[in-house]
Protein backbone atom coordinates (compact mmCIF):
# COMPACT_ATOMS: atom_id res chain seq x y z
CA UNK A 1 0.00 0.00 0.00
CA UNK A 2 1.22 3.49 -0.82
CA UNK A 3 0.69 6.50 1.42
CA UNK A 4 0.61 10.19 0.64
CA UNK A 5 0.49 12.30 3.76
CA UNK A 6 -0.60 15.92 3.71
CA UNK A 7 -0.24 18.31 6.62
CA UNK A 8 -2.34 21.44 6.89
CA UNK A 9 -2.20 24.23 9.47
CA UNK A 10 -5.62 25.34 10.71
CA UNK A 11 -6.56 27.84 13.34
CA UNK A 12 -9.45 27.06 15.70
CA UNK A 13 -10.37 29.41 18.51
CA UNK A 14 -6.92 30.98 18.46
CA UNK A 15 -5.15 27.59 18.60
CA UNK A 16 -3.12 26.34 15.64
CA UNK A 17 -3.97 22.75 14.82
CA UNK A 18 -1.95 20.57 12.48
CA UNK A 19 -4.34 18.36 10.56
CA UNK A 20 -3.04 15.24 8.89
CA UNK A 21 -4.82 13.70 5.93
CA UNK A 22 -3.62 10.30 4.75
CA UNK A 23 -4.41 9.38 1.19
CA UNK A 24 -3.85 5.65 0.73
CA UNK A 25 -3.66 4.22 -2.74
CA UNK A 26 -3.15 0.51 -3.20
CA UNK A 27 -1.68 -1.18 -6.24
CA UNK A 28 -5.07 -1.64 -7.94
CA UNK A 29 -5.82 2.07 -7.66
CA UNK A 30 -2.40 2.93 -9.04
CA UNK A 31 -3.05 0.66 -12.05
CA UNK A 32 -6.47 2.27 -12.57
CA UNK A 33 -4.97 5.75 -12.44
CA UNK A 34 -2.24 4.74 -14.90
CA UNK A 35 -4.86 3.46 -17.37
CA UNK A 36 -6.96 6.59 -16.97
CA UNK A 37 -3.85 8.66 -17.69
CA UNK A 38 -3.49 6.73 -20.98
CA UNK A 39 -7.15 7.38 -21.92
CA UNK A 40 -7.26 11.07 -20.97
CA UNK A 41 -5.35 12.49 -23.98
CA UNK A 42 -7.97 11.08 -26.36
CA UNK A 43 -10.80 12.69 -24.39
CA UNK A 44 -8.88 15.97 -24.02
CA UNK A 45 -8.34 16.13 -27.79
CA UNK A 46 -12.15 16.18 -28.18
CA UNK A 47 -12.64 18.81 -25.47
CA UNK A 48 -13.44 16.42 -22.61
CA UNK A 49 -11.61 14.99 -19.66
CA UNK A 50 -11.72 12.13 -17.17
CA UNK A 51 -11.14 12.39 -13.42
CA UNK A 52 -10.54 9.41 -11.12
CA UNK A 53 -12.69 9.60 -7.98
CA UNK A 54 -12.33 6.28 -6.13
CA UNK A 55 -12.26 2.47 -6.31
CA UNK A 56 -14.69 0.69 -4.03
CA UNK A 57 -16.00 -2.90 -3.98
CA UNK A 58 -14.96 -3.62 -7.56
CA UNK A 59 -16.39 -0.38 -8.95
CA UNK A 60 -14.31 2.48 -10.32
CA UNK A 61 -15.96 5.88 -9.90
CA UNK A 62 -14.93 8.56 -12.38
CA UNK A 63 -16.16 11.97 -13.46
CA UNK A 64 -16.39 12.82 -17.15
CA UNK A 65 -16.03 16.57 -17.63
CA UNK A 66 -15.82 19.19 -20.34
CA UNK A 67 -17.40 18.22 -23.66
CA UNK A 68 -17.84 14.64 -22.40
CA UNK A 69 -20.21 15.79 -19.65
CA UNK A 70 -22.95 16.86 -22.06
CA UNK A 71 -22.16 14.52 -24.96
CA UNK A 72 -24.93 12.24 -26.20
CA UNK A 73 -22.35 9.45 -26.55
CA UNK A 74 -21.29 9.55 -22.88
CA UNK A 75 -22.68 6.08 -22.07
CA UNK A 76 -20.97 4.49 -25.07
CA UNK A 77 -17.67 6.22 -24.23
CA UNK A 78 -17.95 5.09 -20.63
CA UNK A 79 -19.06 1.47 -21.11
CA UNK A 80 -17.62 0.47 -24.50
CA UNK A 81 -14.41 2.44 -24.19
CA UNK A 82 -13.26 3.30 -20.70
CA UNK A 83 -14.88 0.42 -18.80
CA UNK A 84 -13.90 -2.20 -21.35
CA UNK A 85 -10.26 -1.14 -21.27
CA UNK A 86 -10.04 -1.02 -17.47
CA UNK A 87 -11.94 -4.28 -16.86
CA UNK A 88 -9.82 -6.13 -19.43
CA UNK A 89 -6.58 -4.92 -17.85
CA UNK A 90 -7.52 -5.15 -14.18
CA UNK A 91 -9.58 -8.23 -13.21
CA UNK A 92 -10.51 -6.79 -9.80
CA UNK A 93 -12.58 -4.11 -11.56
CA UNK A 94 -16.12 -5.17 -12.39
CA UNK A 95 -17.66 -1.86 -13.47
CA UNK A 96 -16.94 1.82 -14.12
CA UNK A 97 -19.50 4.45 -13.10
CA UNK A 98 -19.66 8.15 -13.89
CA UNK A 99 -20.44 10.51 -11.01
CA UNK A 100 -22.08 13.79 -12.00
Amino acid sequence: MYYNIYFEKKQKNGIIVIAKEVNMKNEIELKIIALIDKIRPFLISDGGNLEYIKFEEGIVYVRLTGACKDCSMIDITLKDGIEEMIVNEIPEVKEVRNID
